[in-house]
């Protein structure tokens, strides 16, 4: 891993992400957020389980997205599912958003992460379905894999 890598600290993970939707992209985003949800954040308590990305009046928005309120801010604190403006490149946007109406994709969060500079970041990856058979085979594969692992490792 190189040192970028190492510097990311995850606020929270969408697992299951990879395994509902084929990943064929990704894309860092950057997140405007309140100073309350960035604490909150901090202490890792967000979730990415019924999150979604989309277009909006032009822009890039993150729902449903949970960041449970900061308990020290009392009465200061913020929506815990509020909407969120992402932040990206217009050529990035602009890729994103025509795959999405051509193609049938989904914007998908994979994950929110501090980077090197503590600047929250959010990965979206254009996502398409899996069918149920498709979800049995990377099971199968997974599982291959691990038992390929184990019968190298005894020999």
């Amino acid at each position: 891993m190189t040192a970028r890598e190492d510097a990311k600290r995850f606020a929270a993970q969408n697992r299951k992400a990879r395994h509902e939707y084929f990943i064929s992209d990704t894309v860092e985003a950057g997140m405007m957020l309140t100073g309350t949800e960035v604490k909150s954040l901090r202490l890792g308590r967000a979730s990415l389980a019924e999150a979604y990305a989309g277009e909006d009046k032009g822009e890039l928005w993150l729902w449903n997205m949970n960041i449970p309120e900061y308990g020290p801010a009392n009465r200061f604190n913020h929506a815990p599912k509020r909407a969120r403006k992402l932040l990206v490149h217009k050529k990035q946007m602009a890729k994103l958003l025509g795959q999405i109406k051509r193609e049938g994709f989904t914007l998908i969060p994979l994950a929110v992460y501090f980077n090197d500079r503590g600047i929250a970041k959010c990965e979206i990856g254009l996502a398409k379905g899996k069918k149920a058979h498709d979800k049995r085979e990377t099971i199968k594969e997974r599982d291959w894999a691990r038992e390929k692992r184990r019968i190298m490792a005894r020999d």
